[in-house]
């Protein structure tokens, strides 16, 4: 049976977080809080909304900032130790609708073992440096992937099952920031594990802050991308040597 919860990483969104959850509020489950190494006034906003919420919030206190990447999976994996069996990840910003929650909840019913991902409608709200970045990383992950199965890999509105994920985490590198929603996806379909796409509503934000940083970001994202295409050629001439062997 299933047990969900949402997974939240939080850096210095001490603006917005309270009506994140506020707006999740009605689905009546858990939340799994992560301070990414926030600052101080974040770090209070997060120790009250803990103490208002009781045992409804877990917060997961990581003492320095890793990164986008490194707060989710830290969620994950604490989700996991208490208990559940998959995670939902959104955003801390409220750039994610509320309104698109149960298709995932009832996806993830109907496909348990299948990482339920979303891929965005955007409003006028959207950056167009932003639109165009992620045109540019979907052509790459078509590449890496050899398929042009996967929508968007960008959406940080997913729900994972947790066993599964976490056993990926802990066998396959993936990147601590910005990089990771993209990385952890294809290494998901390498895995051939099941994939189910829904599309979602995405405006930015209500806070006004963005944690995308520029330059290191890119970089981060590039190198990622160099390090997939090298696996993506190291996977194809294994399936290719056994194939001639077979």
């Amino acid at each position: 049976m299933s047990n969900f919860c949402f997974v939240i990483p939080v850096y210095n969104h001490e603006g917005a977080i309270a009506e994140t959850l506020a707006s999740l509020d009605d689905f009546n489950l858990p939340y799994i809080l992560v301070d990414d190494g926030c600052d101080e006034p974040c770090r209070i906003e997060l120790q009250r909304l803990e103490q208002g919420y009781g045992p409804r919030v877990h917060l997961v206190v990581r003492q320095a900032n890793g990164g986008k990447g490194a707060a989710v999976k830290s969620g994950l994996r604490a989700a996991k130790a208490l208990g559940y069996s998959h995670g939902i990840q959104v955003d801390a910003d409220g750039q994610h609708s509320p309104a698109d929650i149960p298709q995932f909840l009832e996806k993830s019913r109907k496909c348990p073992d299948s990482l339920i991902c979303g891929y965005p409608q955007y409003d006028k709200s959207v950056p167009k440096v932003r639109l165009w970045g992620r045109y540019l990383t979907h052509v790459w992950i078509w590449i890496n992937t050899l398929s042009l199965e996967i929508k968007d890999s960008m959406c940080g509105l997913r729900c994972y099952p947790l066993s599964r994920t976490v056993d990926l985490l802990d066998n396959e590198y993936t990147g601590d920031r910005m990089d990771f929603d993209p990385e952890i996806l294809v290494r998901w379909y390498w895995s051939k594990g099941g994939l189910c796409q829904v599309p979602v509503n995405v405006s930015y934000p209500i806070d006004g802050v963005s944690h995308f940083r520029g330059f290191k970001d890119n970089f981060h994202i590039s190198a990622m991308h160099t390090r997939l295409f090298f696996g993506m050629l190291a996977r194809t001439l294994r399936i290719s040597t056994v194939g001639r062997k077979a």
